[in-house]
């Protein structure tokens, strides 16, 4: 409310970006805001699935898996499934949990002790519903919020690790028969703030990328944020890009300014 703020940028949750863009319009002030994501990184048929699961299992678990554009659903072509799910499940149990202050460690604690009980409640209710924990699904017996990397399958369209945002180290993994399933599968999210697609075929990709409803889609690679590239998404994971030059143009007010050329000549 105050005259000297111009604008707002928030990084949060729906339910915190819902209630400042409700204030920033009632002062009519621009917002960018940069909500929460449901990425899914989806693996074809011709991926290089040894490459991608390594990439995945950082994905999913850098900074203990609390990160907006964290790989959240895992959605693979069923020809690669096996395949993909024997190696990611190799590289996530290579994962080191532990202090996140020493280099080794690869997965620190979650931050909070209602954000490791909520995360338990998805995986859960999850498992109720049909799935199955390949590894982890438990806590860990140490100092911390700490929760093992976990991988679950067989798990049913509606279930919690797919509908709703896991912020933690948890990788559900979905088998798809064709590639309009994982493109359908994919956006059946109310986010869309990046995708990882993994393919060698780049027309193909530029293809899929076109259909993904993400503001982000990364081909071979994981989600991330580079300050040559525009940043954001689209549906309830916000409006609005940061970085690059579009994100210093959103706090750019533009004039126009038309000059007549009315001089008469002597």
């Amino acid at each position: 409310a105050d005259d000297r703020v111009q604008a707002i940028t928030l990084t949060g949750s729906e339910l915190a970006g819902s209630k400042v863009a409700e204030s920033s319009g009632r002062h009519l002030k621009k917002t960018v805001l940069e909500l929460g994501g449901s990425d899914p990184f989806i693996v074809l048929s011709d991926a290089d699935v040894d490459a991608a699961a390594a990439c995945g299992a950082l994905a999913r678990n850098q900074n203990g898996g609390q990160s907006c554009i964290a790989a959240k659903r895992f959605i693979v072509l069923e020809t690669v499934a096996d395949k993909f799910m024997a190696a990611l499940t190799r590289h996530v149990e290579d994962l080191r949990t532990g202090d996140p202050e020493d280099p080794a460690t690869d997965v620190g604690p979650l931050a909070r002790s209602d954000l490791r009980e909520k995360l338990e409640d998805q995986v859960e209710r999850s498992v109720r519903a049909g799935a199955r924990v390949v590894t982890g699904g438990t806590r860990l017996s140490r100092k911390g919020y700490f929760y093992a990397p976990t991988i679950l399958t067989d798990l049913s369209r509606d279930a919690p690790v797919l509908k709703e945002e896991t912020f933690g180290p948890v990788a559900p993994i979905i088998r798809v028969k064709d590639l309009q399933s994982a493109v359908a599968l994919a956006n059946d999210t109310h986010f869309g703030l990046g995708a990882s697609l993994w393919t060698r075929d780049m027309s193909l990709a530029r293809e899929i990328a076109r259909e993904l409803e993400t503001g982000m889609v990364f081909v071979n690679g994981m989600v991330a944020s580079d300050p040559r590239l525009p940043f954001g998404g689209v549906k309830r994971s916000g409006y609005g890009r940061e970085l690059s030059d579009f994100g210093i143009r959103e706090f750019t007010n533009i004039k126009t300014v038309s000059l007549a050329n009315s001089v008469s000549k002597a």
